[in-house]
């Protein structure tokens, strides 16, 4: 923050935690002896510490408290709740400071986000549900707040050491459900479904990009991060998963040309598949044949898509009942809901919600063909930036640039979103961190290619190389 306000912040925040005490102590002195009451106060301690190192610390607590509020570890139902009011305390303090600084901007892919918040907003007029699609609504508008101050504010100015982090914490991430489903065995995600999203989304394509721009050492320590994520994904059975992880790969090694690695990739992704079944077999069959676990999940007589098809039809149903301005944003027909349907990974407790296995058709069935105009847009301005930024790549060679992990992850999430409907469900841990990287990426993306190609060594072409080797574009 600046310092004419930390000078003032610091002593009165400090004073008035000692007051706090003191009153406690005397006329409160139950509080103090309540394990709630005081893991409420370290709980404000340590939003109070992230507020104050907004840039750096905020993003991380805002992704631990929403990976926290949907794994399965104590006071999960807790962080369920505060959840949200960490997005509301990083929405709008990101919203203070970023406009403070005379350099912020916003553009027409921040207008498109917001006219989707108005679209969910006049949805919430006609549903069943109003008081929820208005709450779901308002937390669309304070995910978009946050991802386009708070999000904007973590990245821009320190790239080097976000990613240094990102790539740091995906490393721990895997090591810790290593530890949980292989050793344990433990489901810490809850459903596999869960665990094919963040290992294909996220862990895939960023630890693949760290070994593409990593030195010797470091390039080992990430490699064998990058084949524990691909176990992980491959036991999961996650078709989705797998096909989003899969293109996240693909897009890095064919925009940079990286040909060699794709095959060794491929290679050691088939190697893998045979000890996942030898070691870790699905529940729900033994063959042998890899095509039929993964592809066809040991079913011989059904088709690819026949665990999508049944939910697939409920929402079109649902759509053409509704079809101008949906069932209300977050929100769904539940008489069309049968009582035999099995989740997909992402079912709400309310009795409003239901599984769609599609975010494209789950947000059209919610706001109706009317209000989807706004989000079909967003998701192509998202496209269209992800094509950018990969064309900049296959033009430059160049691995270093912010935008080739985001392009990366982004392009995984719009692969995974086509069959399962996390995209909009701003509850979910992926969502909040697939918009906040979206609006980085609208930052970060080269508008125009360096005049040189670069080569396979950081090198200042077109921007400047910081310690970990990340080119920043000039604007």
């Amino acid at each position: 923050m600046d310092d004419r306000y930390s000078k003032l912040i610091l002593p009165i925040t400090l004073l008035g935690c000692c007051l706090l005490a003191i009153y406690a102590s005397i006329f409160r002195p139950g509080y103090l002896s309540s394990a709630q009451y005081l893991g409420g106060l370290i709980f404000l301690e340590i939003m109070a510490a992230a507020i104050w190192n907004y840039r750096r610390s905020f993003f991380v607590l805002l992704l631990a408290v929403f990976l926290w509020a949907g794994v399965a570890l104590p006071l999960r139902e807790t962080w369920a709740s505060g959840r949200w009011f960490v997005l509301l305390a990083g929405a709008l303090v990101g919203f203070v400071i970023y406009m403070r600084d005379r350099g912020h901007h916003f553009g027409a892919f921040h207008l498109v986000a917001f006219s989707c918040v108005l679209a969910a907003l006049v949805s919430a007029l006609v549903t069943a549900y109003p008081e929820q699609a208005v709450l779901k609504a308002l937390s669309l508008l304070l995910l978009f707040l946050y991802a386009a101050s708070g999000a904007r504010l973590a990245v821009m100015g320190r790239e080097a050491q976000f990613f240094n982090g990102l790539l740091l914490g995906c490393e721990t991430l895997i090591y810790l459900s290593a530890i949980s489903y292989f050793i344990f065995r433990f489901e810490i995600f809850g459903n596999p479904n869960s665990l094919g999203a963040v290992m294909g989304v996220v862990t895939m394509p960023v630890l693949l990009w760290g070994v593409i721009i990593s030195e010797a050492g470091t390039q080992r320590r990430r490699t064998f991060a990058l084949l524990v994520s691909l176990l992980l994904l491959l036991s999961s059975y996650a078709r989705a998963g797998i096909a989003g992880g899969a293109m996240g790969c693909f897009l890095l090694c064919v925009a940079l040309r990286q040909y060699r690695l794709l095959i060794k990739g491929v290679g050691l992704a088939l190697l893998s598949a045979v000890l996942v079944i030898s070691l870790a077999p699905n529940r729900e069959t033994q063959t042998d044949s890899l095509t039929l676990r993964f592809v066809y999940k040991g079913h011989r007589d059904a088709g690819v898509l026949d665990s999508r098809l049944s939910v697939w039809q409920r929402t079109s149903a649902s759509i053409q009942e509704h079809p101008w301005f949906g069932t209300g944003f977050g929100t769904s027909d539940t008489r069309l809901t049968e009582s035999n349907d099995h989740s997909l990974g992402y079912r709400s407790a309310a009795v409003a919600t239901r599984e769609h296995g599609n975010s494209y058709l789950a947000i059209t069935e919610w706001v109706g063909l009317l209000g989807v105009l706004p989000f079909l847009a967003l998701v192509i301005l998202v496209s269209f930036y992800v094509i950018r930024a990969v064309g900049w790549m296959r033009r430059t060679g160049n691995a270093h640039a912010p935008a080739v992990p985001i392009a990366a992850i982004l392009a995984a999430g719009l692969v995974h979103a086509a069959f399962e409907d996390w995209l909009f469900a701003v509850g979910y841990y992926l969502c909040v961190f697939f918009w906040s990287m979206a609006f980085v990426l609208v930052d970060v993306v080269p508008k125009t290619a360096p005049s040189l190609a670069v080569s396979s060594a950081p090198q200042p072409v077109g921007g400047w190389t910081n310690s970990v080797g990340v080119v920043l574009p000039q604007r």
